[in-house]
């Protein structure tokens, strides 16, 4: 079976978690399957926003699957346990890297890896279920793992970053919605029909300017200030509006 599925309506992705009966969480097939998906994404055009979920399981992610690839990592000489280690917080910078704006639809829990699913997406819908946590430090490891500490303090500011961080307590759907967290909370049964919604806005735009968009906030969250970031802006508004002239005068032959 599958570990991830996607399917693709116009400009529109889904893709989809598929390990129902796991809690979708992630072991080696899946983390191969990410890799391949990142992969085919990464210059395909034909795709213009990506909509995650966890699909069928109670929860959208579990997290590494600790009876699996968990405890063969453990078992692993350290350089092969070195490289998934790096294997796996790479889904993540893949997320950022590819041009689709995702919007990443949670419901139940996500934890571990799954909390850093949602995180390194662009948008977030959640269903009023929805819950999550930096589970990593639960399980004995530190509490910066698969890019949480990166990408948290910069979503909610580092005073309530670092208390999920180190605790690994739980944030509720009120509560991740109050911080900024996420766009919207939906009905569970509401949650894709929302998430389309958004995709086809997204899509219907010139979709140039949706990628580089995606590009510029990346780029300057970590820009070393308001002229770096106006220096991104310029050039990418300056090279859509280059293009837009030199495709209205190819129509005008």
């Amino acid at each position: 079976m599958d570990r991830i599925i996607f399917r693709q309506d116009g400009a529109i992705g889904y893709l989809t978690l598929n390990r129902p009966d796991k809690y979708n969480a992630v072991d080696q097939e899946m983390l191969c399957e990410f890799e391949a998906f990142i992969l085919a994404r990464m210059y395909d055009n034909s795709v213009s926003v990506i909509i995650l979920d966890g699909g069928d399981a109670k929860g959208f992610c579990a997290g590494l699957d600790m009876q699996t690839f968990g405890p063969q990592i453990f078992n692993m000489p350290p350089a092969d346990a070195y490289n998934a280690q790096a294997r796996l917080s790479r889904m993540m910078l893949g997320l950022r890297k590819i041009p689709q704006p995702i919007i990443c639809c949670v419901h139940g829990a996500a934890a571990g890896i799954g909390f850093s699913l949602a995180m390194a997406s662009d948008i977030r819908i959640l269903a009023e279920t929805a819950r999550f946590s930096a589970a990593y430090i639960n399980i004995g490891l530190g509490g910066a793992d698969m890019a949480s500490s990166y990408f948290l303090p910069r979503l909610i500011g580092s005073g309530r970053a670092n208390e999920f961080l180190l605790t690994g307590n739980w944030l509720d759907a009120k509560e991740a919605m109050d911080l900024g967290f996420a766009s919207r909370v939906v009905q569970h049964a509401e949650m894709l029909e929302t998430a389309t919604g958004l995709a086809r806005v997204m899509a219907g735009k010139n979709p140039l300017g949706l990628r580089m968009t995606k590009e510029a906030i990346n780029m300057n969250i970590d820009a070393g200030g308001l002229e770096a970031c106006l220096h991104m802006e310029d050039r990418n508004q300056m090279m859509l509006a280059f293009g837009m002239h030199v495709n209205q005068g190819e129509k005008s032959l």
